[in-house]
């Protein structure tokens, strides 16, 4: 594997990745410990004894042990290492986790560790393309053929010189024991999974915009967070209060309180941009208070205006007072969750094993588990409905579009502030003005000075 000695980027270094890097390879050194760490042995793969090699379960096991954590977060932590390049599987090479079984793993050897910040330079990753298409007789796999036809045509001009370096390194990969060849095979394999994953995958090297979701995750699935920003500027660009018009009109311009009128909290007709935002997202709704209204007749109609009654009370117990939160926890408890209650909603046995262990000694949030359970159901469940119910369609049927109120020649009014400094030099112009009594300014003067004189002699 040829890897150029250029240039680092001292700037990376600085990053806060960083600081996260060190620490794994600090890990890493006491994983490696011959008395402390995982226990390494020659492990038979199909028919080559691999030196050193250890299993998924002895590195979770290390892990869970060291940190004092449980065995999903230990494998959390193992597929960090493995998804950040310290530790290499010599089986499954597609998905950089730790098996907690008997699968295979190495410890990459530190030249090719993360914080070295080698270039990883198109010229070497097409030099091991053309050694496996070498080694593997034309067969690779559907993306590998794809970036190997691609980096064929960009590269053409020195082609030639790529072959050369892959024959030259496939010639001096067969000289080498077996053992040693399979290990530097899965160990280069694995680099450039890392480094140059397949479509559909994140690698965990990717930083700020580029890093797509939590590398730690088994699975890779979700947008990126450029993706998803772009599609909630999209979707709520006509709501932005900067980027559209308010409508009928702005009151802090036009002195017109219409737009507030409509807006109220427990409006009877909402108007139709307040509907639409119930439909971005089931938390829209439940944090309007119209919508609210909207959502509990829905419920109502189908039996099941028990669980947002429960899901308000537990938002009132959230943010209620301090006096009253045991007895509006009781409450919820006898209205709700107690055998036998007038409203009583359906959970499953370990929430409510929790939510009434942790009724012995209330506290604001001791009804979470419950409640985020009643707020899945109903999001999963009652909102789709919701949105396709007459009762929705007949809501924005009936909604409001109000129209841009034009005011010609209109002017807003003063500020109060203003107004204020306009009457304060209007009166010290009038005074300035009038005429002055001297008989009333000679009796004032004598009588603050009878006052200051008894002041003095005491």
């Amino acid at each position: 594997m040829t890897i150029r000695n250029a240039l680092r980027d001292h700037g990376q270094r600085y990053r806060p990745r960083m600081a996260c890097l060190k620490k794994a390879e600090k890990v890493l050194l006491e994983m490696q410990d011959p008395c402390t760490g995982v226990k390494s042995q020659p492990q038979r793969l199909v028919i080559t004894i691999i030196p050193h090699a250890i299993t998924g379960e002895d590195i979770i096991a290390w892990l869970a042990d060291r940190f004092q954590i449980d065995a999903q977060e230990a494998r959390s932590f193992g597929s960090m290492l493995v998804a950040l390049g310290y530790i290499y599987p010599l089986q499954d090479h597609k998905r950089l986790v730790i098996k907690p079984d008997a699968s295979l793993y190495r410890f990459q050897t530190p030249y090719f560790w993360p914080t070295q910040q080698w270039p990883v330079e198109d010229t070497d990753y097409a030099i091991y393309l053309a050694k496996r298409n070498i080694r593997k007789k034309g067969i690779l796999e559907l993306h590998e053929q794809e970036q190997y036809n691609h980096l064929h045509k960009w590269m053409n001009h020195k082609w030639d010189f790529v072959v050369m370096q892959a024959k030259e390194q496939y010639r001096a990969a067969k000289e080498r024991k077996k053992p040693d060849r399979v290990v530097f095979d899965c160990q280069e394999r694995a680099y450039w999974v890392v480094h140059r994953p397949p479509p559909g995958t994140v690698s965990a090297m990717d930083y700020g915009l580029d890093r797509r979701t939590d590398p730690n995750t088994d699975e890779v699935t979700g947008e990126s967070p450029h993706d998803l920003l772009v599609k909630y500027s999209a979707t709520y660009s006509g709501h932005d209060p900067f980027l559209s018009k308010c409508l009928p009109s702005n009151p802090w311009l036009t002195d017109d309180t219409t737009y507030w009128t409509l807006n109220m909290s427990n409006v009877e007709i909402p108007t139709k941009m307040r509907v639409e935002r119930w439909t971005f997202s089931f938390k829209e709704l439940l944090s309007d208070p119209r919508g609210r209204d909207d959502f509990r007749l829905f419920l109502k109609k189908e039996f099941s205006g028990e669980n947002l009654a429960f899901w308000e009370g537990c938002e009132d117990l959230k943010w209620g007072t301090a006096v009253a939160m045991r007895e509006k926890a009781e409450q919820i408890y006898k209205t709700f969750l107690a055998r036998g209650a007038p409203r009583w909603i359906n959970i499953d046995g370990k929430t409510m094993e929790i939510t009434v262990k942790g009724l012995k000694h209330p506290h604001r949030y001791v009804l979470d588990a419950a409640q985020t359970h009643i707020y899945m159901l109903m999001k999963k469940d009652s909102y789709g409905r919701y949105l396709k119910s007459p009762v929705f369609k007949e809501t924005l049927k009936k909604a409001i579009c109000p129209e841009e109120h034009k005011f010609k020649n209109r002017r807003p009014s003063l500020s109060p502030i203003i107004i204020r400094q306009q009457e304060q030099e209007q009166r010290a112009k009038m005074a300035a003005n009038a005429p002055v009594d001297i008989t009333q300014v000679m009796s004032k003067l004598s009588k603050q000075g009878k006052e200051m004189g008894p002041r003095h002699s005491k």
